[in-house]
């Protein structure tokens, strides 16, 4: 895959906040590369870089474009995000239907890149026809607005997981394998043991259903092997408070009996 991922351009963005806010999703799901084609308050914004906490590698190198012909010159492919339909007979995608044909671009050494339309009116239908596809959020339609950030946030989403579907490699180092079962079945003899001793099974008829169904149950848990040890280790204090009990019944009766 070519280490160019697709390009952020922002047609006409109003506030710096919202500049900022793309930049720092930008920055979550590894787009780097930003372009604004006249921005309302000019560039560069302060509060632009207050609003990315932190994300600042996007602002850094944004570039700014008078016209949207300029800031897509180089790009072989753009795909315009738009909610609203247009007079133009263009490819309709879902965000995920996009990321693949992007991957296939990109894969191919082609460079290409996603617009966005301003908060106020979003794209114009001039504007969409220099794209050579169309992105659609299946958003409700009793409410399609979306934030510009969230719309980025969405589409950068779908592009990443195209790179990274799995988790982060610190949760993956975490994740301990389930106890075998030799372990399981450990535990299920010691709990057995003891509902036998505190009469839990009962009638006698019903213990093998009980019984699987308790097996079924902890099984399902998928236990490692340090939360068997866990498990043994609370039915092992409950037997022995439960004998701790039936000893101080005992020395309650004998003191009667005296």
């Amino acid at each position: 895959m070519s280490s160019r991922p697709p390009v952020i351009i922002l047609n006409e963005p109003q506030l710096a906040e919202n500049i900022g806010a793309v930049a720092r999703v930008m920055a979550n799901f590894g787009l780097s590369e930003l372009r604004l084609v006249r921005p309302r308050d000019g560039w560069p914004q302060d509060r632009a870089w207050a609003s990315a906490s932190g994300a600042n590698w996007p602002l850094d190198g944004a570039k700014v474009f008078e016209t949207l012909g300029e800031a897509i010159a180089d790009l072989s492919l753009v795909m315009a995000t738009t909610a609203r339909p247009r007079e133009t007979q263009l490819p309709v995608l879902t965000p995920r239907q996009a990321a693949d044909d992007l991957h296939a671009r990109v894969a191919a050494g082609q460079a290409v890149g996603i617009l966005f339309g301003g908060e106020r009116a979003g794209l114009e239908t001039q504007d969409i026809a220099l794209c050579q596809a169309i992105v659609t959020i299946p958003v409700d339609e009793r409410f399609r607005s979306l934030n510009l950030a969230q719309a980025v946030a969405l589409n950068a989403y779908e592009w990443r997981l195209g790179v990274d579907e799995g988790p982060r490699q610190a949760f993956s180092h975490n994740a301990l394998p389930p106890a075998d079962q030799a372990s399981m079945m450990g535990l299920y003899e010691q709990l057995e043991r003891e509902l036998d001793d505190a009469g839990f099974f009962h009638p006698p008829a019903k213990r093998p259903s009980m019984i699987r169904n308790l097996r079924v149950a902890l099984g399902k848990a998928q236990m490692t092997e340090q939360e068997v040890r866990t498990m043994r280790g609370v039915v092992t204090a409950l037997s022995k408070g439960r004998g701790r009990v039936l000893a101080k019944l005992a020395a309650q009766k004998a003191a009667k009996e005296e």
